[in-house]
């Protein structure tokens, strides 16, 4: 198969799913964008919008002889339409997570085993240039051997009240992306995780049991160490950035003149470009380059750069993160895998 003339599905036209849809009908070799959403009048201005299908529900939308499937529908939904999907033969990309719990991750990983049809999910800071490059500085030996890594995940205002009571918390929710990153970056995996947070925002975290700000700090298996910062309240702007730190030198990603930092040192001159509002824009290529990517997963051309089992690591470290939280003590991953 080639990439000429792709039907691919769209199932949910939020936030996220709208700019999938518009990434989507952009992409060379896609012929045709089908969505569909639960809130049938928010998929027709989608569609109408881009010149796309729409269809008034997921069962018409399995049955629309589609190449493929992007899911960016609520997470209690993610199980189901993976299986479905890929139980009809269709390929699919599936914004994280797999399932709002571990046992729900399982029961789909499970139901892959003996799959062929591929699925990938949704991280796509492995698509952004900078964290590539950083990883090929790791991987190459150019930094020598790491000694720390620091992650930062800091949005500038926090999401409303009902998405945070269903979000699944801050460690999950957001930090997640960072968990998955620092794997991919290093190539190691997380061994043990002390997690702390507050809340001196708002009072609907505390009422969810969650908190706005959170610190991380991870060993990895080879002794490396990792600290990640999460935050629901900077007002400076949406900063996301990695310092990957070795005995021979130092890789950053997101250190550019739009990171929201201001120096107070003599003769350091403010930025004169606007702050990233949020993560949409900041990744925005990387959000076209992981679809392109799915193309090629439809196509047979690459295996899933994402896959299930990937996010299921992602997952136990930030429910380890969670438990230390609550717990007030270093976590093994161990401890949550199942």
């Amino acid at each position: 198969m080639t990439t000429t003339d792709l039907r691919i599905g769209l199932a949910g036209t939020g936030r996220i799913g709208a700019a999938h849809a518009e990434t989507l009908k952009s992409l060379p070799g896609v012929g045709s964008v089908v969505v569909a959403d639960a809130d049938t009048a928010r998929a027709q201005v989608t569609a109408a919008k881009l010149g796309a299908e729409c269809v008034p529900d997921v069962e018409t939308l399995l049955a629309a002889g589609l190449d493929g499937l992007v899911i960016a529908t609520a997470t209690d939904s993610h199980p189901e339409l993976i299986i479905r999907a890929v139980d009809l033969g269709i390929p699919v990309f599936c914004e994280k997570p797999v399932a709002a719990d571990i046992r729900g991750t399982l029961e789909v990983i499970e139901h892959l085993e003996n799959s062929q049809v591929p699925v990938q999910i949704g991280f796509q800071r492995r698509f952004d240039a900078g964290y590539r490059a950083a990883r090929a500085a790791i991987t190459s030996g150019e930094l020598g051997w790491l000694h720390t890594l620091r992650a930062t995940t800091l949005d500038p205002a926090p999401p409303p009240a009902e998405y945070v009571a269903r979000s699944g918390g801050l460690f999950r929710d957001c930090g997640v992306h960072d968990f998955d990153i620092i794997r991919w970056v290093s190539g190691r995996e997380v061994a043990e995780v002390y997690a702390t947070g507050g809340n001196r925002g708002d009072e609907f975290f505390s009422t969810a049991g969650d908190v706005d700000t959170a610190a991380v700090f991870l060993t990895l298996d080879d002794g490396t160490l990792a600290t990640v910062s999460l935050s629901r309240y900077n007002g400076a702007g949406y900063d996301v950035r990695l310092e990957a730190l070795g005995s021979l030198g130092n890789a950053i990603v997101g250190l550019d003149d739009r990171a929201p930092l201001r120096s107070v040192e003599p003769g350091c001159p403010p930025s004169t470009s606007p702050a990233y509002p949020n993560f949409m824009e900041r990744f925005h290529q990387a959000y076209t380059d992981e679809l392109l990517a799915f193309l090629s997963v439809v196509t047979g051309e690459i295996l899933s750069p994402c896959d299930p089992a990937d996010a299921l690591e992602a997952f136990y470290i930030a429910e380890a993160c969670e438990l230390s939280r609550r717990e007030g003590r270093p976590v093994s991953r161990n401890e949550v895998r199942h």
